[in-house]
């Protein structure tokens, strides 16, 4: 047998030789002629995101409440809006699985139109903060001094003032109505999205590859858009996920509270509120625990996707 004699000889007879040991470690023979197939990154992540039993769980979860959102005009037994007062507050069972509300309407219908809304509003608010946040964060960090100190000092005041009470504040200003809503928590959630990036930008903006791009006279947004963004957006993507469960609580919040959507809005915080004036009734439970339920299974589904990808995507974990 003849000894390689080029780096790319030694290199080839160094992945054969990785080949054959893998091979042997499965107790296949290896294929002769047959190159093993590179992972990727995303293969990667995912078959490490696939270890984490409570991530699955989420995701499985949310991909069935996405489902069901969508498809909820299809599968709903009755209008989630429709009122029979002669039927009001009947137990589960029946023609009505959940039970209906003191207006007599069908419970399961209104959970299933508050899963629609919930979606929609913690979605949009993500996208909303996300949009707002990466962009400040990013010329905070990048560009640094003024910028920087105006966009920190703002973002100051905004985690400074009670989120709850701001969202009030912002609801009452622009009016009842989930758009109302979606504004309000995206006015409110864009600072952390903007800490985080604006970390990530101060860590990478003196990596080697970007004084490399500088170098060779690359404009500062080509700087950023290709070669700073994509390695500093993990944290505040991981973050993305944590927040939607984060508006769906809000949301709830504000409904409870007797703000926000409009008073006749089949929305879980405004079910729960009615369901507890019914507390002290004997059998009455059911009007508060489904849509508490609810609250809990969507948020704690999309906690269970964000730290798996946190631990999927963090580099010491590799």
């Amino acid at each position: 047998m003849t000894s390689p004699d080029t780096p790319t000889d030694m290199a080839t007879a160094a992945q054969a030789v990785v080949v054959e040991s893998a091979h042997e470690a499965k107790g296949e023979p290896p294929e002769p002629g047959k190159k093993e197939p590179s992972r990727g990154q995303f293969a990667d992540m995912w078959r490490r995101f696939k270890r984490n039993k409570l991530a699955m769980t989420g995701l499985v979860v949310v991909a069935i409440l996405v489902i069901l959102a969508l498809v909820q005009p299809f599968i709903s037994p009755y209008d989630p809006y429709d009122q029979n007062l002669m039927n009001t507050i009947a137990p589960p069972g029946g023609d009505h699985l959940f039970g209906t509300d003191a207006l007599g309407r069908d419970l399961y219908s209104e959970l299933l139109y508050g899963l629609r809304l919930a979606l929609l509003v913690g979605i949009a608010t993500m996208l909303g903060s996300m949009i707002v946040g990466v962009a400040l964060g990013a010329l905070a960090g990048f560009r640094g001094r003024i910028s920087d100190a105006v966009i920190m000092r703002t973002t100051d005041i905004f985690l400074a003032f009670p989120y709850l009470i701001g969202a009030i504040l912002v609801v009452r200003t622009f009016g009842s109505g989930v758009t109302q809503v979606i504004i309000a928590l995206v006015v409110l959630g864009w600072p952390t999205a903007a800490r985080l990036m604006r970390g990530q930008m101060l860590a990478l903006r003196e990596a080697e590859y970007v004084e490399a791009a500088r170098s060779i006279g690359a404009s500062d947004w080509r700087i950023v858009v290709r070669h700073i963004l994509p390695n500093a957006i993990q944290p505040v993507f991981i973050y993305s996920f944590t927040s939607i469960g984060v508006a769906v609580v809000a949301m709830a919040s504000l409904a409870y509270l007797g703000v926000g959507v409009p008073p006749d809005t089949p929305e879980w915080g405004r079910l729960i509120n009615q369901g507890i004036e019914q507390v002290q009734v004997a059998g009455k439970d059911y009007l508060w625990i489904f849509p508490s339920a609810a609250i809990c299974i969507t948020t704690l589904a999309f906690a269970f996707v964000a730290d798996g990808l946190r631990d999927s995507l963090d580099p010491k974990l590799r």
